[in-house]
């Protein structure tokens, strides 16, 4: 007999109680009027409207009364189960005593209909409460009670677990229920693989997937595809393949994801003849690649150091259609960068600007850094420049830039980022003021430099080592030792460690003066190592290279006696700085003893060793014998270095030989060795002094195309040529070009072109360069007011009335 319906205005949705109270008053009238049964003393709906009043036995109680009518009336009846939802979910018992009072109503009315009954209260229990504490409750009861709920509520309690508990809690409740001989199909074990892929267990995933096909259960195509997915994650790119051909025998066709996680696991293991395979597989079926297959065949090209091929790919990726992302062009800026490609690099960041993708700061300060590398200064500021306004570049962006301007002599530059850094808003750190502190000591200009010190602490920074040894090297250039040395103090004051380095600068600040500080060096050193430094051999080889640069031979051998007592022993290094001493007393018999002693006893003899004797005989002149030492260079198999170019070029330059001068300077570029600012200003000075200012020009024009800085002495060797060949104006305009390149001019550029204008009569030209020396801060020497001596006199005996 069908239960009669609910009147209409129950057909909305209705609230929990109100169906209770229903379901309770139905069963007592039909029970009544047909077979007449005792009436509970209380119903359950009441219990749970007076809850908490009421005990927790009596609802009980008035749950398995109910339930009892109710399956008395039919063991499948549909209120039962709305009853036991609203039991879960709005009362207060212990998931214990829902099991209990579960089982209490069906072992009198319908046993049969327990597991079902138990099945949906486990389902009720996992999906409305919040945590999986209660269903798990009622599991482990029913499980005491030898009840075993069907799969559809367990699988709701493992994914509630996962949910609100943890894989790890997942999966060891699915392992108690297979310990208790529940079945387990497969939803079961999809929800705990999910489980376990999402929270990173990936080899437990792949585990089940094992135990699930071992068991004879058939894996979906999700399973298929996670198990590939973790496989991939995990680098097994071999078991990957074999789990991607079962799918594929078992009927399933694998998505775009799945074929792209064993590509990209492929490319990432360097098999990528494998993953082109696969490529092409998928586009003869139809597929077309989309970016993110794209993307991991450019890095795995990338990987293999074949970015051309990515590039290539990219190309053609960009032609079918495909849309490269910020993704796409970190890979290929990356590849090119570490592969030297700064020119593709930094159109790459270029077309994505233009493409209206804006690079992360770690892709532009890539691109920048090689572009410095390249010495391409000027386009990493032009990059700069292009991105300052996305707010994209960082303090490490204005760092690198800083100091590399800083190093090269640019200081106006460096001002220029400086100030905006400032205008973006992008705070400083103690790493870009010890940048500026350098690009300041570099050009000697310490005031400045002492200024901004005192902001670091204004901003909240602390100065660290660093600082204060940029500090000391600044105030040693200017011959300041007393102020390098009461920054020790400082150091002290603010609890920043002297270490090793600082020592050492210290220690290396009265090498170009040794001979008037020779004690004052001694002292330091053991004021030093009281304090607990422990010197080094290269300590001591700075102090016997100061000793020996200043001629003081004898000193210089009672410091390397003093080493050898202490237990320091010499390196080559050492006996290099002897060699380079003999020679500059010119002592050659002795250099070259020494070297042939090291050559047959040992320490063998470095490069630095070889190009000091040739430097010797060719600052001697004596240029058969340099050659002499750079052909046994040649055979204890060395290669000539920049330093020993330069000796024997500055040699022939000497002896105003510029055709072997040159012919040397071919020799080196062929090479591969490049020149420095040191080479070309010895070759535009010799060249100049030979009237061939033409050539010395290109030589110059050269030097900036390689990335040369010119300085003073380039400049003077340039004005003094031109000078030479009669071209004063010419001349002069070295001075433009000089203020060009942020090269400060000294007196003695002035008084050459003073001096010029002056023999050929342009008084007027020469005043102005005097008027010129004094607004840019340069102080006229005893030279200058010599020059114009007799020209002051021949202007006060002319008065205007004359």
């Amino acid at each position: 007999m069908r239960p009669p319906r609910l009147p209409a205005a129950a057909s909305a949705p209705f609230r929990r109680r109100h169906l209770c109270t229903t379901a309770a008053a139905t069963i007592t009238t039909k029970t009544s009027a047909s077979n007449p049964a005792p009436q509970p003393a209380e119903l359950l709906s009441a219990q749970f409207a007076s809850f908490p009043t009421a005990g927790t036995t009596s609802a009980a109680d008035g749950l398995a009364s109910s339930l009892r009518q109710l399956l008395a009336y039919s063991p499948t009846h549909p209120r039962a189960f709305p009853l036991l939802k609203s039991a879960a979910l709005e009362s207060r018992l212990e998931p214990g005593a829902l099991v209990d009072a579960v089982l209490s109503a069906a072992e009198v009315s319908a046993p049969a209909a327990a597991p079902e009954l138990l099945s949906h209260l486990l389902t009720f229990l996992s999906y409305g409460k919040r945590d999986s504490t209660a269903a798990s409750a009622a599991y482990s009861r029913m499980v005491a009670r030898g009840v075993v709920p069907d799969t559809r509520s367990r699988t709701q309690l493992l994914v509630t677990t996962a949910r609100s508990a943890s894989a790890a809690d997942a999966l060891a409740l699915f392992e108690e229920m297979r310990g208790n001989g529940h079945d387990a199909d497969a939803k079961i074990y999809d929800a705990v693989m999910r489980a376990c892929f999402k929270e990173g267990m990936l080899g437990d995933a792949v585990r089940l997937f094992d135990e699930m096909t071992a068991s004879g259960i058939k894996p979906d195509k999700h399973l298929y595809g996670l198990t590939v997915a973790a496989l991939c994650k995990m680098r097994e790119a071999d078991r990957a393949l074999h789990v991607l051909a079962e799918m594929k025998e078992a009927g399933f066709r694998p998505n775009d994801t799945t074929q792209g996680s064993v590509m990209d696991v492929l490319v990432k293991a360097g098999r990528m003849e494998e993953a082109l395979q696969m490529k092409n597989e998928m586009v003869a079926a139809g597929k077309k690649m989309d970016v993110v297959l794209t993307t991991s065949l450019m890095h795995g090209y990338c990987l293999l150091r074949k970015v051309g091929k990515a590039l290539d790919l990219f190309d053609e990726s960009v032609r079918d259609g495909v849309v490269p992302t910020h993704i796409t062009y970190f890979v290929l800026i990356r590849g090119c960068v570490a592969e030297g490609m700064t020119d593709k690099a930094y159109e790459l960041c270029r077309q994505m600007r233009e493409r209206g993708l804006l690079p992360a700061a770690p892709e532009l300060n890539l691109v920048i850094t090689g572009l410095l590398k390249d010495r391409r200064w000027e386009d990493a500021i032009r990059l700069f420049e292009l991105m300052v306004d996305t707010g994209v570049p960082n303090v490490f962006t204005y760092n690198h830039l800083i100091l590399w301007l800083s190093l090269h002599h640019k200081l106006r530059e460096a001002l220029r980022l400086w100030e905006k850094m400032k205008e973006a808003g992008v705070k400083p750190s103690i790493a870009t003021y010890n940048n500026m502190l350098l690009g300041y000591c570099i050009r000697g200009c310490m005031d400045e430099a002492v200024k901004l010190y005192s902001e670091i602490s204004e901003k909240g920074l602390t100065p660290n080592a660093i600082t204060y040894a940029t500090l000391m090297r600044g105030y040693i250039k200017k011959g300041a030792f007393d102020k390098a040395y009461a920054l020790l103090d400082e150091m002290h004051q603010n609890g920043v460690s002297c270490n090793d380095y600082i020592y050492n600068i210290l220690i290396n600040s009265h090498r170009m003066g040794m001979v008037d500080h020779v004690c004052e060096v001694d002292e330091m050193l053991k004021r030093f190592i009281s304090e607990g430094f422990v010197p080094t051999t290269m300590t001591y080889n700075s102090i016997i290279n100061g000793l020996v640069k200043g001629g003081m031979m004898s000193s210089a051998f009672a410091m390397y006696q003093q080493m050898c007592e202490k237990g320091i022993q010499p390196d080559i290094a050492t006996y290099t700085t002897f060699i380079d001493g003999y020679c500059r007393t010119n002592c050659y018999d002795l250099a070259v003893k020494l070297l042939n002693y090291l050559r047959l006893k040992g320490p063998q003899p470095d490069l630095a060793a070889y190009s000091a004797v040739i430097n010797g005989f060719c600052q001697q002149g004596n240029m058969s014998h340099a050659l002499q030492f750079l052909v046994l260079l040649l055979k204890d198999g060395f290669k000539p270095n920049l330093a020993v170019y330069n000796s024997i070029i500055a040699g022939y330059k000497s002896l105003q030989m510029m055709e072997s001068a040159y012919k040397f300077y071919d020799t080196m570029t062929k090479d591969g060795i490049v020149a420095d600012t040191s080479i070309y200003t010895t070759l535009i000075d010799g060249f100049s002094k030979a009237g061939n200012v033409t050539f010395a020009s290109e030589l110059y024009s050269e030097m900036l195309a390689k990335g040369n800085v010119p300085d003073h002495k380039t400049f003077t060797t340039l004005v003094h040529g031109f000078i030479r060949t009669g071209d004063t104006d010419g001349a002069k305009k070295w001075l433009d070009e000089m203020s060009r390149l942020d090269v400060r001019p000294n007196v003695f550029i002035y008084n050459m072109l003073i001096n010029a204008f002056l023999r050929d009569g342009k008084l007027q030209e020469a005043f102005q360069l005097h008027d010129e020396m004094l607004d840019k801060g340069i102080k006229p020497d005893g030279v200058t007011n010599e020059l114009f001596t007799p020209h002051f006199s021949e202007v006060d005996n002319h008065s205007p009335a004359d």
